[in-house]
């Protein structure tokens, strides 16, 4: 079946760049010093969602009396930490892959559940903001990941059919969030494995970046195919 494509969305934490590590160790460091652990099955709960949704289920999870300003400062001043100490790695294949967008004359964007601030400071820590025109943030959005609201926005900023689009995800939230949009959804797991659910939704799922450039070359090549 040819699948027409005009455009890339990447999501940022965990699929460009390795911080979801990052940012379970300062979460549920955090959260420890303060005497309210958060385990990992809770904590997989939160990925691609934006931090003020995170912020909330932790609320819910610990209650009433959890110390969130408190957890707030902690949790960054560990990030901060973290980053400075070991910067923030890309994820392998990245830079490949965008060269060969490049070389496609296929226009990108990121869509991420992060907030602009982090965005922002995430992407240049890592040496790829300039690669990206169009960065649209969890706090740009009426809803966050798993609704639609960021993908669709993306690709009104690139001016493309959100059809048309790939999206490329680690987390459940996120292929839930790009294939409600209608996108050609691609999911490379980083800290969890997809749940049957999310693996139903998404068009493949591969094992690297390297793995999804393969991918969208193939859909290319059929795609030129079927025009021939």
């Amino acid at each position: 079946m040819r699948r027409t494509i005009s455009a890339v969305i990447f999501d940022m934490d965990g699929l460009m760049l390795d911080t979801e590590s990052i940012n379970r160790r300062a979460w549920q460091a955090a959260a420890d010093e303060l005497g309210y652990p958060l385990d990992d099955e809770f904590y997989l709960t939160l990925l691609g969602r934006t931090t003020v949704d995170c912020e909330a289920r932790v609320q819910a999870h610990c209650g009433d009396a959890f110390p969130m300003d408190d957890f707030r400062t902690r949790r960054r001043e560990l990030w901060k930490a973290q980053v400075e100490s070991g910067g923030i790695l890309k994820k392998t294949g990245l830079l490949e892959l965008l060269a060969f967008l490049d070389s496609r004359r296929l226009p990108v964007a990121v869509a991420t559940s992060s907030h602009t601030v982090a965005a922002e400071s995430s992407l240049r820590s890592a040496g790829v903001r300039d690669r990206f025109e169009i960065v649209v943030t969890g706090d740009q959005v009426a809803r966050g990941k798993p609704a639609p609201d960021i993908y669709l926005e993306a690709a009104r900023r690139l001016e493309a059919a959100p059809g048309e689009c790939v999206a490329l995800e680690d987390s459940d939230n996120g292929v839930h969030a790009a294939h409600a949009a209608g996108m050609i959804t691609m999911m490379v797991p980083d800290l969890k494995p997809p749940s049957a659910d999310a693996q139903a939704r998404a068009f493949t799922v591969v094992p690297t970046l390297t793995a999804a450039r393969d991918a969208i070359a193939a859909l290319l090549a059929v795609s030129l195919q079927t025009k021939l």
